[in-house]
């Protein structure tokens, strides 16, 4: 079996154009560098309406039962104002023991580290298989990526035992986290309907302006819960308000807010959605005004209970790195949300201090632990 170098492989992949949902070739590259390890690889192209179509990669050594998955992403944030860069972005350079380039950490690297663990793996003749799911949509919608290999899998009847998902989950130093679950995330997009009027004249108009004012600091100051054993407190947060009004002396027609609540596993986008109408119906019933709500879900609360292979991954992270990592819910969304419908799974990969950053980095110490902490992770899985 071929032996592949982390670094390299990470530079060749950073090469990649692949801004989100671009695939810029990474697909075919990845496929040829895997099927030399004896991975059968399958390219998965879907589209939708009103999105671009996106390619996927499934690839799997061996055909045995537990299937160890590892998951991943090659798309990446646009690198914003090229000359703020000490580096062509897409032409990554080490420079003082570090990997400088887009992709660094979030999370081409990463994807360089397992492979290199395969190749490095030395149980040649390990009862099970290994997979990789690795999408070009994680950075973006979200719609064509891992949500549709999903769907993919379970037509096919494709059963994944544990997932490892390499998002860069520490904050500061390898090994602090690991990722066991993720908050929900919903995204509610609010008008208040008035009528317009004078300002002179107020009792012939409606103005929806205070209406939603009173309205989003109601629901700004909602106290969701106070957090779980797992999970943070879950908190909703304003993010725009609007009201497209040219003159000063007109009373406007209809004012539109956008609002998203990052929630935990005691609630469901279902129950506050109905928390967050209700509050809607009766402001614009004493007002007189009218409402409409549209609401985008990203993704729901979930968590995978701690097993063996957790506490396994957790112990080995603490040999290389000397440190235990926190078992942890805490920060955005991630592809896991889609994955955990079909495998318990966990979060470990690099440091992501700088990723959609400028100069994003990785250091070169630790591609290399991380290659060892997946290595090892093959080995004691397949024991």
């Amino acid at each position: 079996m071929k032996i592949y170098n982390e670094l390299k492989l990470a530079k060749e992949l950073m090469r990649f154009q692949s801004i989100t949902p671009v695939d810029a070739g990474t697909m075919n590259f990845l496929a040829k560098k895997l099927r030399s390890l004896g991975f059968k690889c399958n390219i998965l192209e879907f589209k939708s309406k009103n999105s671009k179509p996106v390619k996927n990669l499934y690839a799997k050594l061996g055909t045995s039962k537990p299937n160890f998955c590892y998951a991943g992403h090659t798309d990446v944030v646009p690198p914003g104002n090229l000359s703020d860069w000490t580096v062509n972005p897409f032409k990554p350079k080490v420079k003082g023991n570090h990997l400088i380039g887009r992709g660094a950490n979030d999370m081409k690297a990463s994807i360089a580290c397992f492979i290199s663990a395969v190749s490095k793996f030395k149980n040649k003749k390990f009862k099970g298989s290994i997979s990789l799911l690795i999408t070009g949509d994680e950075e973006g919608v979200a719609i064509n990526g891992t949500k549709r290999v999903v769907e993919y899998l379970k037509k096919k009847g494709e059963k994944i035992d544990f997932c490892l998902v390499g998002e860069p989950t520490n904050q500061n130093k390898l090994g602090e986290m690991m990722k066991i679950g993720r908050r929900g995330s919903i995204t509610g997009y609010l008008t208040i309907n008035g009528t317009q009027g004078h300002v002179a004249y107020p009792n012939q108009a409606n103005n929806p302006a205070p209406v939603m004012a009173k309205i989003l600091d109601q629901i700004e100051n909602i106290k969701l819960d106070k957090g779980t054993k797992n999970f943070q407190p879950s908190n909703l947060e304003i993010v725009r308000i609007n009201i497209s009004n040219n003159a000063d002396n007109v009373i406007p027609a209809n004012a539109t807010a956008t609002f998203n609540v990052r929630f935990n596993n005691k609630h469901s986008s279902t129950s506050l959605k109905k928390k967050l109408n209700n509050v809607f119906q009766k402001a614009c019933k004493k007002s007189g005004c009218t409402f409409k709500i549209s609401y985008m879900v990203s993704g729901e609360a979930f968590i995978t209970i701690p097993n063996k292979t957790t506490l396994m991954i957790q112990n080995i992270i603490k040999k290389i790195t000397k440190i235990k990592p926190k078992l942890s819910t805490s920060g955005g969304t991630s592809d896991a949300r889609f994955i955990k419908k079909i495998s318990p799974c966990v979060e470990f990969g690099l440091v992501g201090k700088t990723m959609h950053k400028v100069d994003e980095t990785v250091s070169l110490s630790d591609l290399k632990k991380l290659t060892t902490i997946y290595k090892k992770i093959l080995e004691n899985y397949f024991k």
